[in-house]
């Protein structure tokens, strides 16, 4: 593994720019309360051509602190993993995931509703934590996946529609982003195991 440009250790990079993301936003959030939470009309409104604009803001808005903290300990600890991967794979995977998972709300979310929350970021980074290890062959993610899976294998329950006010539909496709992200990130491992062995 090449170090650092920057100097500083993959962990450290990692931790900062989760804790940057996680600090930017609180302050979303409170510049939302300040204008008594106009912003979350900014979501992901389905079927609506001015609501494709949420795919790039819902994962930043969230429905007040309880909602933005209920998401803050999971956002930590599987966006700081997620970039552990590496930096470029770390943000190239959440951008699969932002992607995938506000499109795919955007087809099926409930009409007139507004879909918010760094949910779909959570459960895109989930499933790519816990497929990458398979489609790399890495003991060490697999194993790395498995932790995951004890910890927060229950969020996958997530992705069935349940409470009408919860996105399911955000976390449904969230999580497919992130097993999207893993296959693709995981194609250089792959193409090597294709490579015949010729024998010298």
């Amino acid at each position: 593994m090449k170090p650092p440009r920057d100097g500083r250790p993959l962990w450290m990079q990692a931790a900062a720019i989760i804790v940057a993301f996680t600090v930017l936003l609180y302050a979303i959030e409170a510049v939302d309360v300040l204008a008594n939470h106009r912003l979350d009309q900014a979501g992901v409104e389905p079927r609506e051509v001015d609501g494709l604009w949420g795919i790039l803001f819902a994962p930043m808005l969230h429905f007040g602190w309880g909602h933005l903290i209920a998401n803050t300990i999971p956002m930590l600890v599987l966006g700081f993993l997620s970039l552990m991967a590496g930096i470029a794979r770390g943000i190239t995977a959440t951008a699969v995931v932002w992607i995938v998972g506000g499109i795919g709300t955007w087809l099926t979310g409930g009409s007139g509703s507004v879909h918010i929350g760094a949910s779909v970021l959570i459960f895109g980074w989930l499933t790519f934590l816990l497929a990458r290890g398979i489609f790399n062959r890495s003991a060490m993610q697999i194993l790395i996946g498995l932790v995951v899976l004890v910890f927060y294998g229950s969020l996958l329950w997530g992705v069935l529609p349940s409470d009408p006010r919860i996105s399911w539909q955000g976390h449904l496709f969230g999580a497919i982003g992130g097993l999207i992200a893993a296959w693709v990130l995981s194609s250089d491992q792959r193409a090597a195991r294709r490579k015949p062995a010729v024998a010298g």
